[in-house]
């Protein structure tokens, strides 16, 4: 087969890494960044006049579609955060702070899963160098697909387990876990469910009614098509009383305390907003909700079908993950058998513009599953809303190109 004319990557670049974020964004998000930078600009409940008004409408209109995507019945529940990580560090470390504040004497356990990413496993690692023998947490195992047990989950729980932290979807292999299976188990032996959405929400259907999520850490910026530096975390109702603030300060409310409110979403949320990002954010839940989860998925579907046949063709690259696409979103793992990931990743760039990641995705514990770890990592390709089957097909035509064994011809 000859070789396939090489792409400038200057002219004709094609973006296959969704997972870190997405791009293109939904259409209407940066226009309405601009247009409250320039006709508004006020820092919500900062003032009564028309424009901090505006910018106070603004976040409660990104709260009520993030509540709607995710069945959450109370907006004020949808916390805003810089990003995910900084949503799983307030989940984590607020119900622990909490509970050494309510009983010092109490031992903590946490348990987690050998897929979760580097924003639940640091701050794991952090509490327990903080607190020595007071702190431990469990990791559980996941079969050869990079999936959980639900039994294995449920068997970890302790009476000293506090908080039972899982991600939905793997962004190293796509891999998604039975989050409703887990969540009634725990919900069973009465221990919150932490949700890292990071991969599905916009991506998957997520309802924390149906799968009895406790909390739900998520981006804005991923599958919800909106500008980066925007996240946030959902809360069930009640678990505030069992989750302290990591950040204390101004809120624009009850300003008479020096203390801060006991209120949601202002128990969270102390300082000004970047409400120019939720501008974005609206017009990016607006597209998703428009476009309808089952949608995106089929179309998610399709793609993953295409994908998988194509590499299947192609000798010398391994999947790494679900076969089944109904078991994984359109994030892969590639492994080019006795070549280098990163050595790959800048060939497909340079030789054919195709923007991929190679490496451990900050989450080492899944490729340790995987194998992967002594190989550097793999390749990753991730897909998004917007990427069509022309654009699969130039992903396979470069893989194929780069890839240590040829196709036959």
């Amino acid at each position: 087969m000859a070789p396939a004319t090489p792409q400038n990557p200057e002219l004709d670049r094609l973006y296959l890494d969704n997972a870190a974020t997405s791009f293109p964004k939904a259409p209407g998000v940066y226009e309405a960044m601009l247009r409250y930078g320039q006709t508004i600009g006020a820092s919500p409940g900062r003032g009564s006049y028309r424009e901090a008004r505006q910018g106070a409408a603004v976040l409660g209109e990104c709260r009520r579609l993030i509540a709607r995507l995710i069945n959450a019945q109370n907006p004020d529940h949808v916390v805003f955060t810089l990003n995910t990580s900084d949503a799983l560090n307030l989940a984590i470390k607020g119900i622990v702070f909490h509970r050494l504040r309510t009983d010092p004497d109490e031992r903590i356990h946490v348990v987690t899963t050998a897929m979760d990413h580097n924003s639940v496993l640091r701050p794991l690692n952090a509490l327990a160098a903080m607190l020595p023998g007071m702190f431990k947490w469990t990791r559980v195992p996941v079969d050869e697909e990079g999936i959980a047990d639900p039994a294995d989950i449920a068997a970890a729980i302790t009476r000293d387990t506090a908080l039972v932290a899982i991600v939905h979807a793997s962004n190293a292999t796509g891999a998604i876990q039975p989050i409703a299976d887990v969540g009634r188990a725990c919900r069973s032996k009465g221990v919150p469910l932490l949700v890292d959405a990071a991969q599905s929400v916009g991506h998957l259907p997520v309802d924390v009614a149906r799968d009895a999520i406790d909390l739900l850490a998520f981006p804005g910026h991923k599958g919800l098509l909106g500008p980066l530096g925007t996240g946030g975390l959902w809360i069930a109702p009640g678990m505030e009383d069992r989750m302290d603030p990591l950040r204390e300060g101004g809120t624009g409310s009850r300003s008479e305390h020096d203390t801060q409110p006991a209120d949601l979403p202002d128990k969270y949320e102390p300082g000004s907003h970047n409400t120019v990002g939720m501008a974005g954010l609206i017009e990016g839940v607006r597209y998703v909700l428009d476009r309808g989860i089952d949608a995106l998925r089929a179309h998610e579907v399709s793609l993953i079908e295409r994908f998988i046949a194509g590499l299947d063709e192609t000798p010398g690259v391994r999947l790494i993950g679900p076969r089944n696409p109904q078991r994984r979103v359109a994030v892969f793992s590639l492994v080019f058998d006795g070549t280098d990931p990163h050595e790959v990743a800048e060939k497909l760039e340079h030789d054919h513009g195709l923007l991929v990641r190679a490496g451990l995705h900050c989450a080492p514990g899944a490729h340790e599953s995987m194998g992967t770890t002594d190989l550097g990592g793999t390749v990753r390709l991730s897909f998004g809303p917007f990427t069509t089957a022309a654009d699969v097909e130039r992903a396979l035509a470069g893989i194929a190109q780069v890839a240590p064994v040829s196709a036959p011809g």
